[in-house]
């Protein structure tokens, strides 16, 4: 959680009890920790760019903005260095009263937005990040990447972990037709 001295927390003192009220802000917030666990993340240093609307409503300070990062890591299929832009846009209430229905509060004339723009981040982090759309991925015999080898692509390539699955396929394709045995029951 983020401390007294953290980037994230914003004064909004200036908003508070005072609605119709709106300030606009710009930050440059260096990540002291990486932000997602998977083949990519924001990594540590790295810079968050934030554009941030701070509205005075009734109910607390609403806080609508876009992060803009890069997101370092490797190719899920091909297992190259690759680098993501990470473009996300938030907007989250933060209540003057803490209750059930409100998962963030006005604290101290400040608004904290670590973890609602750590969350915001991980979340739009692909599962499996790719260098390209159309990533062939590795040769699954000799390991090479097969990009760099196009000749090695064949059009009819398969996976040799799904050759079970090819037999199965194939033994159903020759199997007894059962639609054409339905039709000579019924003549």
């Amino acid at each position: 959680m983020a401390t007294q001295h953290s980037p994230f927390r914003v004064n909004v003192r200036d908003l508070v009890n005072r609605p119709g009220e709106m300030r606009e802000q710009r930050l440059a917030i260096a990540v002291a920790e990486p932000m997602g666990e998977g083949l990519v993340s924001v990594r540590e240093g790295s810079e968050l760019d934030l554009d941030v609307r701070l509205e005075s409503v009734h109910e607390g300070i609403l806080v609508t903005g876009e992060v803009d990062a890069v997101a370092e890591g490797e190719c899920g299929r091909c297992l190259i260095d690759i680098a993501l832009p990470v473009e996300v846009e938030f907007q989250e209430l933060f209540a003057y009263h803490s209750g059930e229905a409100f998962e963030y509060g006005v604290q101290d004339d400040h608004v904290d937005l670590e973890s609602l723009i750590r969350d915001a981040v991980v979340l739009s982090l692909p599962f499996q990040p790719v260098c390209r759309p159309d990533c062939p991925g590795l040769d699954p015999v000799t390991g090479v990447r097969l990009a760099d080898h196009p000749e090695l692509v064949t059009p009819d390539q398969r996976d040799p972990r799904w050759a079970a699955l090819a037999g199965l396929q194939a033994s159903e394709d020759h199997g007894p037709d059962l639609a054409s045995g339905a039709d000579q029951q019924r003549d």
